[in-house]
């Protein structure tokens, strides 16, 4: 059992880590803007507040072990040409503000959500992807995601930076593969819970310490 400190918990991704973890006997505490608005499972520990605030951060960390983030940059729908609604640099910013308090709390462990051609990815997408990327409010979120990246590598924590690619809402059906970049034909979808569970299970076996494996669904 860990003592687990998510953050993006209310989000479409976060709510299944939030789910998975409590149900596997972890301690969960979840740092989010506001707690009347979360379904959290029970024992799961809702604390108000933002990542955008160090202070808040220092708060929910407090006595933790791990932690999971699931944060993203959002847009006003799921549409790429969709407006973006946070701040260009929300998750950079989150991310560093993050391992600053880890640091302070002696806390070495973090995994964090990213995505298929954040950082060193960007190269094997698809020409036609990454053009497509640029032209749309995509870039933002993948701006974002290179910010993140690169604050996470420059950081002396113990960090796993796992990218998805297309994340589904179906429900969990396994198996999931993962792999670095070179190694492997990735498939085209993975599920949130899938998703989820990988996230999870990286903290359990203290699994891709310092890399940055793509996941995906093996079916479907």
């Amino acid at each position: 059992m860990t003592n687990l400190l998510v953050l993006g918990g209310s989000g479409r991704t976060g709510s299944p880590v939030l789910q998975e973890a409590a149900a596997r006997g972890h301690q969960v505490r979840a740092l989010v803007r506001n707690p009347d608005a979360v379904q959290a499972p029970a024992g799961v520990e809702l604390i108000q507040g933002t990542p955008a605030n160090i202070d808040d951060i220092r708060k929910a960390a407090q006595g933790t072990e791990a932690v999971i983030s699931v944060l993203n940059n959002s847009r006003a729908s799921d549409n790429p040409w969709a407006k973006p609604v946070s701040p260009a640099h929300f998750m950079t910013d989150a991310a560093r503000d993050t391992l600053t308090v880890m640091s302070e709390q002696g806390i070495s462990r973090i995994v964090l959500a990213s995505t298929q051609g954040a950082g060193d990815d960007w190269a094997h997408l698809n020409p036609l992807m990454r053009a497509f990327i640029k032209a749309s409010n995509l870039k933002v979120g993948f701006a974002d995601h290179d910010g993140l990246d690169a604050a996470v590598r420059a950081s002396g924590a113990d960090w796993t930076l796992v990218r998805a690619v297309a994340l589904s809402d179906k429900p969990a059906s396994g198996p999931v593969k993962a792999a670095e970049r070179g190694s492997g034909r990735p498939g085209m979808r993975v599920s949130r819970a899938d998703f989820a569970g990988f996230l999870i299970d990286a903290v359990e076996k203290g699994a891709w310490i310092r890399q940055a494996p793509l996941v995906w669904n093996a079916r479907g």
